[in-house]
């Protein structure tokens, strides 16, 4: 069975436009957390996400034209698709290049929910002046597969190419999958991660009705606080997360930087509820349990757990516990952060960014930071980072994305 290397990375989320900037952001601490400026926020209780600002998709990547027809979580997928296929040396003069046959490279990305803006913005339109006015390119420009639609097509990827929709785990769900793809020798190269905004008041109305998100608009960058006794919900975030996925031995031949392998992957049910996680986490520690069982190391060689941690209540206490059962002892040794505490969670493109995380920790050796820590619940009593990154030399790293639908995912990553 082949092995899966992590060539290529690219990302866009309210700390930054690119890999380097959000790294960089994130590793001094940073929040892309502010003021919502793309929708009006007057009547909603929550003001605030991690927004990404400043952004128009370059015309090499896709023409002003055919950018206009397609909603932002399109754009954020292609922008850093483009990146993520630069920065693996796949890209000469703005097109893929010949190292691969483009039958034997694909795409599979995670998009959580799609194009609720502009469903929102096409509604108004039919609803005030009347069916005839809404867009033939509507149903193009929200549906989730576009992402890899319109990839494949800007890139010649003549592989496979569909999207995966599994809530705030789509992600991961799509890296699983786009691995499987290379592990079986279908695909040498796979373009994976997620894409997500749904930055709006469609979108984040349905969330405040639920309860689920901050309201501290007061403060937006201490808003986002895992495993913190005052959190008050979790923060939206937008952008995407993509990485290149490629055959290791064809890899290393090309001599293709490599920033690490993804060597394990669990996936579970928590069948307990809709929206809530099991109060124990039995869904989070059986996912883990297989990820690092299917890696084939040893609990105690995992030195680093990107925490799916949203800075609610629940979730937090429940991973917690999970993490805990999972690694026992050594859990008290674990370095475990959640990055959402400065990117917001971006439900379906979570997984993409959390995994990029993970990579870079283990080719950096940098451990990125949970902010805003300043009061540990109790409860969460393992050690998150708290405030600044810090320096290790870790072997393993494991990322955990749990979506709505008790839907669990988690992946391990080896250093390379």
């Amino acid at each position: 069975m082949n092995r899966v290397a992590i060539t290529g990375m690219g990302m866009i989320t309210g700390l930054g436009h690119s890999l380097k900037e959000t790294w960089g952001n994130s590793i001094a601490g940073k929040s892309g957390v502010s003021l919502i400026e793309q929708a009006d926020t007057e009547q909603m209780l929550t003001k605030i996400a991690g927004e990404v600002k400043n952004f128009t998709i370059a015309e090499h990547i896709m023409e002003a034209k055919e950018a206009g027809r397609y909603d932002r979580f399109i754009h954020f997928a292609m922008h850093s698709a483009y990146e993520a296929l630069d920065d693996a040396g796949l890209i000469t003069n703005q097109k893929i290049n010949n190292t691969y046959e483009s039958h034997r490279m694909g795409s599979i990305l995670g998009v959580g929910i799609g194009g609720f803006p502009e469903i929102e913005r096409t509604a108004r339109t039919m609803f005030e002046k009347g069916p005839k006015r809404v867009s033939p390119f509507f149903i193009p420009a929200v549906i989730p597969n576009m992402t890899t639609g319109l990839i494949s097509i800007r890139f010649g990827l003549r592989g496979l190419n569909y999207s995966i929709s599994s809530a705030c785990a789509s992600a991961a769900h799509a890296l699983t999958a786009a691995s499987y793809e290379i592990m079986f020798g279908r695909q040498d190269v796979m373009v994976s991660g997620g894409a997500e905004a749904v930055v709006g008041q469609l979108g984040m109305s349905g969330f405040i009705t639920m309860k689920a998100l901050s309201r501290r608009n007061d403060e937006p960058h201490r808003a986002s606080r895992p495993f913190d006794t005052d959190r008050d919900g979790f923060v939206l975030g937008e952008g995407a997360g993509i990485l290149i996925l490629e055959n290791y031995d064809k890899a290393v031949a090309r001599g293709a930087k490599i920033y690490a392998e993804i060597v394990g992957h669990g996936a579970t049910s928590d069948a307990h509820h809709i929206t809530a996680p099991h109060p124990e986490g039995d869904g989070a520690y059986n996912s883990m349990k297989m990820a690092v069982e299917n890696a084939g190391i040893n609990f105690s060689e995992v030195g680093y757990v990107n925490a799916h941690g949203t800075s609610t209540p629940l979730g937090d206490i429940g991973e917690t516990r999970a993490i805990k059962r999972t690694f026992g002892e050594h859990s008290k040794n674990l370095l475990v952060s959640s990055t959402k505490s400065m990117t917001g969670h971006l439900l379906g493109a979570a997984g993409g960014i959390e995994t990029i995380y993970c990579a870079m920790a283990l080719h950096t050796g940098i451990i990125p930071p949970t902010i805003n820590l300043e009061n540990q619940d109790p409860e969460c009593d393992l050690n998150y980072v708290p405030n600044v990154a810090v320096k290790a030399d870790i072997k393993y790293a494991l990322n955990n994305s749990f979506g709505f639908g008790g839907t669990n995912s988690s992946l391990v990553l080896k250093k390379f």
